[in-house]
């Protein structure tokens, strides 16, 4: 029998149309459902090819006290849901039995974007990253890995919920990192009126004080140079790590003599820093990036933060300084204060009164959909190969 090679090559052309017919609504689908899978205005999510496709073990982990030496104390205690990830009523958190903790607990929205964690950029995955509080004396004080892991592995209702999660690997440093870290990007807020005025082709999303906000951040304020956006998505961060001019004071005992503490909300008393000092334990330096990679130039400089629900994040700065908003935009429209490493992107910005209340009110636009934290269900995202 003699093989035609043109009916051989037509036939194979017919079934690769086949092929590619039936496979590409398929491709369409997943495209679109990975679309959706992010608010608007964030890009693709990045996940690791083994990451857990649900949350639930995660979210039950992070907010697992008994992960603590005293049963008090977990990751939600400092990144607080009604508080947008963060905690609200103190310029730094509360730790292990009272203890003031050195800096301000930054919002976790968006966290999965982030290639290096912590204001210093200490840990470079969410999946180590857990580990640092767990393991820190004055936050939840777990003696050790070891430690930790045997007492979730007493635990019932963990081995179960670890099994389905991680099927055959069990409970393990790896597993307790992974489960916390699909929970974590979860944490997404995206969709704001921002988004949907730039994103979203909604010209009317802005009023025009918002509007002229934004023509101030990415113009006459400079506020893009360090809070950085593209075409297509903005994180509002470059990931970089700034000296602003805060830290230098505290380290060299410049502080002024007296400061306002906030008792609660709209509740201020000041306060003489010599009678805090007579009841409270020693301020302990805190020289930022400089504390990982030893490098003099790093001196009190801290990673930019992201700007997603900026509103519902105060109080502001690596030290919880700054109580609103109004207080940043004047720290910064005054250049910030003296520090030998202070960036030259922080100087005066000679912003009118009505200049700053725009600004503040581009801000307060920033606040988007965040129903991603009430349910730590299945999402669908970019994975890294």
């Amino acid at each position: 029998m003699q093989i035609n090679p043109a009916s051989v090559a037509a036939l194979t052309a017919a079934a690769l149309f086949v092929l590619l017919s039936t496979i590409e609504p398929l491709l369409t689908e997943v495209h679109a459902e990975r679309e959706r899978s992010v608010p608007l205005g964030l890009p693709p999510l990045p996940v690791p090819p083994d990451a857990p496709s649900v949350a639930a073990l995660g979210k039950k982990l992070f907010f697992e006290r008994r992960l603590s030496i005293n049963d008090t104390m977990s990751c939600g205690m400092c990144h607080i849901e009604a508080q947008a990830m963060t905690s609200n009523d103190l310029a730094t958190s509360v730790g292990m039995e009272g203890k003031s903790l050195r800096r301000n607990a930054p919002s976790l929205f968006n966290v999965a974007y982030e290639k290096l964690l912590f204001r210093d950029g200490r840990e470079n995955s969410l999946e180590t990253q857990a580990w640092s509080p767990i393991l820190t004396h004055d936050e939840m004080a777990a003696p050790s890995v070891g430690w930790a892991l045997a007492k979730l592995r007493a635990l019932p209702e963990y081995s179960a919920l670890f099994e389905e999660t991680f099927p055959g690997r069990g409970i393990t440093m790896e597993t307790l990192g992974a489960a916390i870290a699909a929970y974590e990007r979860t944490l997404l807020s995206g969709n704001s009126r921002f988004d949907r005025c730039r994103y979203g082709g909604e010209a009317d999303a802005l009023t025009a004080n918002e509007q002229h906000g934004f023509e101030l951040f990415t113009g006459k304020a400079g506020c893009s140079s360090c809070h950085q956006l593209g075409a297509g998505s903005a994180l509002f961060t470059d990931g970089k790590f700034h000296d602003t001019g805060l830290g230098y004071a505290t380290t060299m005992g410049l502080e002024p003599e007296s400061f306002d503490v906030r008792l609660a909300a709209g509740d201020i008393t000041r306060q003489h820093r010599k009678d805090v000092a007579s009841i409270t334990s020693p301020t302990t330096n805190d020289l930022g990036r400089f504390e990982v990679t030893r490098d003099p130039k790093d001196r009190w400089a801290f990673k930019t933060p992201g700007l997603r629900e900026v509103a519902q994040t105060r109080p502001y700065m690596h030290d919880g300084s700054l109580g609103n908003l109004t207080d940043v935009v004047d720290y910064y429209d005054k250049g910030g204060d003296y520090s030998p490493n202070k960036s030259e992107l922080i100087k005066p910005l000679l912003l009118s009164a009505q200049e700053k209340r725009d600004l503040v009110s581009f801000l307060e636009s920033l606040t988007g959909n965040t129903a991603a934290t009430e349910s730590a269900g299945a999402y669908v995202a970019d994975r890294s190969e």
